[in-house]
C-alpha cells in the first residue's frame, strides 16, 4: 500500500545508516549478571545507580502496598487516583529536597512536559542547553514561547543572549547530569545568571538525585541551590530503583502546577504501590550511604583502569562513563563483539547525540564489583586495542 511507501523507505535507511534500533528481552531483575534475550550477561548499561530496583526492601513494600490497595490508582491525582502513600511520598521528598512542596509525575518526560508548558506563554522565552534531554526540548517546543538554544554550559553565550530579551518571561532549562555525555551543568553560574535577569531556573536532575550531594538529593543538593534558586525536578527510576518524577519547589509554584500542568491533571497517577516502594528507597538512600561511596570508588577505579587502555573517555566523574568512538558503524561493532563476549554495553547513536560522535554509554551501579570492572576493561582492551 502507498500510505507504507514512506514508512519503508525511512526504515530501510536508519539500517543502512546502522541507527536501527530493537528492544531487548530481559527475564530477570534489573542487576549486573542479567538474563537478556536467553543469554546470561554483564550489564553495563542500567541507570540503576545504586542498586535498588532489586532490593528486598523496595519489593516487600511494593507487594504490601498491593495487597492493601490494589494494582491501579484508577483516576488521576485530582479525582481520586491520589492515596495516603502518594501524599506521604510527596512530603518524604519534600523534606528531603529542603523544598516547601512536591508534586508526583507518572514519568520525568510528563515532568518536564507539565512544568515548561504551564510557566511557559506566548511571549516568553525558554533557554536551553544544547545538549539538553529530548524531553526538555519538546516541552519547549510544545510551550508557545520562543525556544532559545545555547552550546553546551557556555554560560557567556547565555549572559548575552538573556541581556538582549526585552518583554516576556525568562525560563533558563538545563539537565543537571547530561545523560550521554555524564557531565554536569554549571549550576552556580547558572543560578547567579537567573537571579540577574530575573529569570526562573529549571533543572532536570535526573541523572544526579540520588546519586550526588552529601545526602544524595542531586546535583542541586551539591551546588548548594536553594528553593529560590532552581526549580527541581527528579525522577525516581534510576538511582532510587522504582518509577515515576517529581517537581520540587515552593507552595505557589506547586499550586500553580496543580492547576496548570496538564501531564498531571490530566494522566492516571503512579500505582499507590509504587509510591510505597519509592518510600522505602527514599530511607535506603539516607541510611546506607556506603552506596553512593561505593559507586563513586568504581567510578575512580574504572576511569583509572580506561585511562591505563587509552580509551578515549569522556569528561564525567558521575555514574555515565562514555566511551566517545565517532562513527555509528564502528560503535554498533564494539557493542556487537562485547555482547558475544557476554557484557551488554550499548552504542548511543545520532539522533540520541550529533552525528560523528557515537560512542559506547558505559554506565556503573554500586551492585557492580571490581571484578566486573575488570572484566569489562579487559574486553575493551582486546576489541579496542
Amino acid at each position: 500500500m502507498s500510505k507504507y511507501t514512506r514508512l519503508r523507505q525511512l526504515l530501510n535507511q536508519r539500517q543502512a545508516q546502522d541507527l536501527y534500533r530493537r528492544p531487548r528481552i530481559t527475564e530477570s531483575p534489573q542487576q549486573p549478571i542479567m538474563q537478556v534475550n536467553g543469554r546470561t550477561i554483564l550489564a553495563f548499561c542500567s541507570n540503576d545507580y545504586l542498586g535498588l530496583a532489586n532490593h528486598p526492601k523496595l519489593i516487600q513494600a511494593f507487594q504490601q502496598a498491593a495487597n492493601q490497595y490494589g494494582v491501579g490508582s484508577g483516576a488521576a491525582h485530582l479525582v481520586n487516583g491520589h492515596s495516603r502513600l502518594h501524599q506521604q511520598l510527596e512530603e518524604a521528598l519534600a523534606e528531603f529536597t529542603k523544598r516547601e512542596r512536591v508534586l508526583l509525575f507518572s514519568t520525568g518526560y510528563m515532568a518536564n512536559l507539565g512544568l515548561s508548558t504551564a510557566l511557559a506563554e506566548r511571549h516568553d522565552t525558554i533557554y536551553q542547553d544544547r545538549l539538553n534531554h529530548a524531553s526538555l526540548l519538546d516541552a519547549a517546543l510544545l510551550s508557545s514561547a520562543k525556544l532559545v538554544r545555547y552550546p553546551h554550559n557556555h554560560t557567556e553565550q547565555l549572559s548575552k543572549r538573556l541581556a538582549t530579551q526585552t518583554n516576556g518571561q525568562k525560563l533558563i532549562v538545563t539537565d543537571g547530569v547530561f545523560s550521554m555525555d555524564g557531565d554536569t551543568a554549571p549550576l552556580q553560574d547558572l543560578a547567579a545568571l537567573a537571579h540577574t535577569h530575573d529569570a526562573w531556573l529549571i533543572v532536570d536532575d535526573a541523572h544526579g538525585f540520588g546519586v550526588l550531594g552529601a545526602t544524595g538529593a542531586g546535583l542541586v543538593e551539591a551546588e548548594h541551590l536553594g528553593q529560590d534558586d532552581a526549580i527541581l525536578m527528579g525522577t525516581l527510576g534510576k538511582a532510587l530503583g522504582t518509577a515515576g518524577a517529581f517537581v520540587a519547589g515552593s507552595t505557589e509554584l506547586i499550586e500553580f502546577l496543580i492547576q496548570t500542568a496538564r501531564p498531571y491533571i490530566y494522566t492516571t497517577a503512579q500505582p499507590p504501590a509504587i509510591a510505597a516502594a519509592t518510600l522505602a528507597s527514599l530511607q535506603i538512600v539516607q541510611t546506607e550511604t556506603w552506596r553512593r561511596e561505593h559507586l563513586h570508588q568504581l567510578i575512580a577505579y574504572f576511569r583509572h583502569g580506561a585511562t591505563q587502555l587509552g580509551l578515549n573517555l569522556m569528561p564525567s566523574h558521575t555514574p555515565i562513563q562514555p566511551i566517545l568512538v565517532g562513527e555509528n558503524t564502528k560503535a554498533l561493532a564494539i557493542s556487537q563483539q562485547l555482547e558475544q563476549q557476554g557484557i551488554l554495553v550499548t552504542a548511543i547513536r545520532p539522533p540520541t547525540v550529533p552525528i560523528h560522535t557515537a560512542r559506547l554509554r558505559i554506565t556503573l551501579s554500586a551492585a557492580h564489583t571490581q571484578e566486573q570492572i575488570d572484566r569489562l576493561l579487559e574486553a575493551l582492551q582486546k576489541i579496542i586495542n
